[in-house]
């Protein structure tokens, strides 16, 4: 991985944050029965960090939750012999709930498509909505972001890195070549 242009700094990361905390809160017309269930392992972090913004500005506290994908991917046998299993903790009912999935970078739209066959599995939300980061085109299914943190486009032969306290060495997010 070579690192080519950074995207944001932790500051754009937070103001980020705070913007789409605020459309969710708009589009939900508040935040009764809406949870964040963040997608392992970089949208478990940037789903606590909507909630820590949803409470300052709504006030209100969002049940928050991570979920694995690993055996929900249609792609499982091509990444890996021994895959990384990371743990579902979803510790409220999703029933009824408007869940917002929260992911770093919507690319193909696997990913998204494999966490809501896992949340299916676990009880039928009202609706799922989806938040990610960055979205950087190139889908191959029919899946779109209802809330997006900045749209990068991208050539297929480059990724883009997110960096998330706790996981990695800082908070930013990168354009990189392979």
């Amino acid at each position: 991985m070579q690192k080519k242009n950074q995207i944001m700094d932790a500051r754009q990361v937070q103001r980020t944050i705070t913007r789409m905390a605020h459309e969710i809160i708009e589009r939900n017309k508040g935040v009764e029965d809406v949870v964040l269930v963040g997608i392992c392992r970089r949208g478990e972090p940037i789903a606590r960090m909507l909630a820590e913004a949803i409470l300052r500005v709504e006030g209100a506290q969002v049940p928050v939750g991570s979920v694995d994908i690993t055996f929900y991917r249609d792609d499982l046998t091509h990444i890996s012999k021994e895959p990384t299993l990371n743990r579902t903790d979803i510790p409220f009912d999703v029933d009824g709930k408007t869940v917002v999935l929260v992911d770093d970078v919507l690319y193909t739209g696997r990913t998204a498509r494999a966490a809501m066959d896992a949340l299916m599995d676990l009880g039928r939300a009202k609706r799922i909505q989806l938040a990610v980061l960055i979205d950087r085109g190139h889908r191959e299914l029919p899946i779109r972001a209802d809330f997006a943190g900045k749209n990068v486009p991208t050539a297929q032969t480059e990724f883009i890195r997110v960096n998330m306290p706790g996981i990695d060495e800082d908070e930013s997010v990168w354009l990189c070549d392979r």
